[in-house]
């Protein structure tokens, strides 16, 4: 039996403690180009074929505002996916419910095949959590 492989770079505001078999990237910013820069070095020219942000800021407790921070947290997530997947790519981001779920679900519409919203099981019923599930990335053209 052979298992999968592949490469899986975990990257963390906080301190990572060690898992077997991944690449940590702890006390790093994702939206800093800096730790762009660090995951492409650890890709060594590879493309990617699922981006997953499970990132959240830190919750104001003020429901706008939350929901303002997370879609920025995504379209960065976004545009890091568009610009080193495969075609055919996946990308799984949480966003919390708010005013620009649809704005952000057109824009992933542009460039997958299938974009959804999901809600896992575990996630509480009354939680605005949710993810946005975006299938068969269709690359984008190279001038």
């Amino acid at each position: 039996n052979e298992l999968p492989t592949g490469l899986l770079i975990s990257i963390d505001l906080q301190q990572i403690y060690p898992i077997k078999g991944a690449t940590l990237l702890g006390n790093s910013d994702f939206t800093c180009p800096k730790t762009w820069q660090k995951i492409k070095e650890h890709l060594n020219g590879q493309s990617i074929d699922v981006v997953l942000s499970d990132m959240a800021p830190n919750a104001t407790g003020v429901k706008h505002l939350d929901h303002d921070l997370i879609i920025r947290l995504a379209y960065s997530v976004i545009k890091f996916a568009i610009l080193n997947s495969n075609v055919g790519a996946t990308c799984l981001i949480k966003i919390l419910d708010g005013n620009q779920n649809s704005d952000i679900e057109k824009a992933l519409k542009k460039f997958y095949l299938n974009v959804k919203f999901v809600k896992p099981e575990s996630s509480r019923t009354d939680s605005s959590e949710k993810y946005l599930l975006a299938r068969g990335f269709k690359g984008i053209k190279q001038n």
